[in-house]
């Protein structure tokens, strides 16, 4: 038989190769199998800890903490504090209370993806404990794998999704919601709480039927202040954020502001500071020019278009109050 000159050298050169590949390939399964193995054990402390909260909330009506997307859990991304946690990083589950058969939202937060001041919101929503209008925390657990709240359950939909639906809303319904929205402000500058994200995706309906109460959630920005107190940080949502915040340096008159921004939607459909960039949008929240000529504001009346021009004057000085904005003619 013919012997090809050099076959030998190349044959042992390709097991080596095939070698190399194959103890990579058994390095790669072994990571695999440790990280399989770190996870059945996170699994299984969130399984002790959800037999916890049934023992807490009573019988859980649907509990899933598989990580594939399931129809019953509602997967949404939360913007806390600024950190943006992926949705199958946050899962809600209700859960029946068996002593009054309140609805709860069961949710955890993964403790890796969330900073520091996550403890920040939970005291905030326990000081505001017992106001009908702001979402009711039961209770919140910590474990090495996430930091778990039980809230209420809000089943009606975002305040945000009815106006989409509507298009605007008619200037009696309108009041009606921004009275709930500056009782809320109210409430919390009483108790020395400034929100500092107030929009339509943070107002849930408590049912889906239209006259069901609207209450407040997501406390992830929000911060404790004294009286006088400014702040610098920019924090909020582009279309919501108060001009002063833009220019670091404000107070809690900056969620007048942001409150004024959703009453223009609530009446006309569309934001009074648009563009097609954040940069843009910033741009015009600067320059405060409102829109009250294109359609529907021609037919909506003086009395409204005074209440919004005063909640968005750029002065927050000049700025009203929430009394004032719940003693103004057209809300009362």
């Amino acid at each position: 038989m013919q012997v090809i000159p050099g076959a030998n050298a190349k044959s042992e050169a390709a097991m080596a190769e095939k070698e190399i590949i194959e103890d990579e390939y058994r390095k790669k399964v072994e990571e695999l199998k440790k990280k399989e193995g770190e996870l059945e054990n996170d699994l299984a402390n969130m399984w002790v800890l959800v037999a916890q909260l049934k023992r807490y909330a009573g019988v859980a009506i649907e509990a899933n903490v598989n990580s594939e997307r399931n129809e019953n859990v509602n997967e949404t991304e939360v913007n806390f504090l600024g950190q943006l946690i992926h949705p199958n990083l946050v899962k809600l589950f209700g859960y029946c209370c068996e002593d009054d058969h309140k609805l709860l939202v069961y949710k955890f937060i993964c403790t890796p993806t969330v900073c520091l001041n996550v403890y920040t919101p939970i005291e905030i929503m326990h000081h505001l404990s017992g106001n009908p209008i702001v979402v009711l925390i039961q209770g919140s657990y910590e474990d090495s794998v996430a930091v778990h709240l039980v809230m209420e359950l809000c089943a009606g939909g975002e305040l945000f999704d009815r106006i989409t639906k509507k298009r605007h809303y008619s200037e009696r319904k309108a009041a009606d919601l921004a009275r709930t929205i500056v009782s809320v402000i109210e409430a919390c500058h009483s108790l020395g709480v400034m929100h500092r994200d107030l929009k339509p995706e943070n107002f849930l309906f408590v049912d889906e039927h239209e006259d069901f109460p609207l209450k407040t959630i997501d406390f992830g920005l929000s911060v404790f202040f004294k009286r006088g107190e400014t702040f610098a940080d920019v924090v909020g949502s582009p279309y919501y954020v108060a001009l002063e915040i833009l220019l670091k340096n404000y107070g809690p008159k900056a969620d007048i502001w942001s409150a004024g921004v959703i009453l223009y939607i609530l009446l006309c459909g569309v934001p009074p500071f648009w563009g097609e960039s954040e940069n843009e949008i910033f741009e015009e929240i600067l320059r405060c020019k409102l829109d009250f000529s294109s359609d529907p504001w021609p037919s909506i009346s003086e009395s409204a278009k005074d209440l919004v021009r005063k909640m968005l004057i750029k002065d927050p000085k000049r700025r009203i109050t929430t009394h004032g904005v719940l003693c103004h003619p057209w809300i009362s």
